[in-house]
């Protein structure tokens, strides 16, 4: 908690000084401001972000005021027009039709996450617009929910929840819902950046005999050096072309009867059917999942159907902590990058 506090307050300091507002709005300060740079917020962000933002004396902004609902794809077409900036999250989609419906003034684009697969890449190098994420903060939150989730499932605690809620707690059993135990077990790893190595450092206590982890640089011929000697597979990789459903019948045929299979990364990542195959039939134990395709998935989908198989709403990040840095690094990548200065976190492209 001390070490979010201080990031947070680093993020808070590279903010530039804030104007004076005590006299009220001068005609000439409001001349001003109308010449200021033109930002559109896709989401009501946490508010250390905002007040960046707010407080800089650098951008007008406008934003969709809401947390609940994603702004509409034809309020958002409409928005952009003509901004310099553009603060998104992982809901929206950053494609040709709204990099034309924005125009040539657009030149910063902030994504208020780590992943970028909603981002066209190749579209915003081809125009010259600088893009911020924000790698890093999100790591301890991401690594514990993924140590978390691992636990959850591999211990069957949902389905523990539920027999003690609907009357299934009888009397003590020698093998009533029984789990698998970290200690003494092989844990595979399949993405070693920054999340990969703060999993296995938490994991390290539980006394894991061995951790195996996969390289994540893009190469076809990844999901051949992905091996079943692993009663844990961790998958935190981001999504590209080369990962989209490395997690597939391939790779659930090589693990053994008794794995536990978990997802943090992006849904992307899996085959989803072949993992409803691999755990309706007992290929694997179980798995965790915090991501999927879609998201938000729906209630008739068949992984649901699965005692097996623990779904979450995409929460790895959803610490105050970790969401209020992200939200003030979003704010300064977007600053710094409309005065022409480098990001803090910029994507390369």
């Amino acid at each position: 908690m001390w070490c979010s506090r201080m990031a947070l307050r680093r993020l808070q300091q590279v903010a530039v000084t804030p104007l004076n507002m005590a006299g009220g709005l001068t005609s000439k300060v409001q001349r001003e401001m109308s010449t200021l740079p033109r930002v559109y917020i896709t989401r009501q962000i946490p508010p250390e972000g905002l007040k960046i933002l707010r407080e800089s004396g650098q951008v007008q902004f406008e934003l969709w005021d809401s947390d609940d609902v994603p702004v509409p794809r034809k309020e958002l077409l409409q928005k952009v027009k003509g901004v310099d900036g553009l603060v998104c999250v992982l809901t929206e989609k950053i494609d040709t039709e709204l990099l034309d419906a924005a125009g040539p003034n657009l030149k910063v684009l902030s994504t208020m996450s780590v992943g970028f697969d909603h981002l066209s890449l190749e579209e915003l190098k081809k125009r010259g617009i600088r893009v911020g994420y924000t790698p890093d903060v999100l790591t301890n939150s991401v690594a514990e929910l993924t140590v978390a989730l691992l636990l959850t499932t591999s211990r069957r605690l949902i389905e523990a929840t539920h027999e003690a809620k609907t009357g299934g707690w009888g009397t003590w059993r020698t093998l009533w819902l029984c789990g698998h135990e970290l200690a003494g077990s092989t844990v595979g790893i399949l993405g070693l950046g920054r999340i990969g190595v703060a999993i296995a450092e938490r994991l390290a206590p539980f006394k894991v005999k061995k951790f195996i982890y996969a390289d994540v640089a893009p190469r076809p011929e990844l999901a051949s050096v992905i091996n079943a000697e692993y009663d844990f597979l961790s998958v935190c990789c981001a999504l590209t072309p080369e990962t989209k459903e490395i997690c597939n019948k391939d790779l659930f045929s090589k693990m053994k009867n008794t794995s536990i299979f978990i997802n943090t990364s992006r849904g992307g990542v899996v085959n989803q059917e072949d993992l409803y195959e691999a755990l309706s039939t007992g290929q694997i134990a179980g798995a965790g999942l915090d991501v999927t395709v879609p998201e938000p998935l729906p209630t008739s989908h068949p992984l649901f159907t699965l005692k097996n198989c623990v779904i979450l709403p995409h929460i790895a990040s959803a610490s105050y902590a970790t969401r209020n840095n992200m939200s003030a690094l979003a704010a300064n990548n977007l600053l710094l990058g409309l005065r022409g200065e480098p990001m803090i976190k910029e994507l390369k492209l």
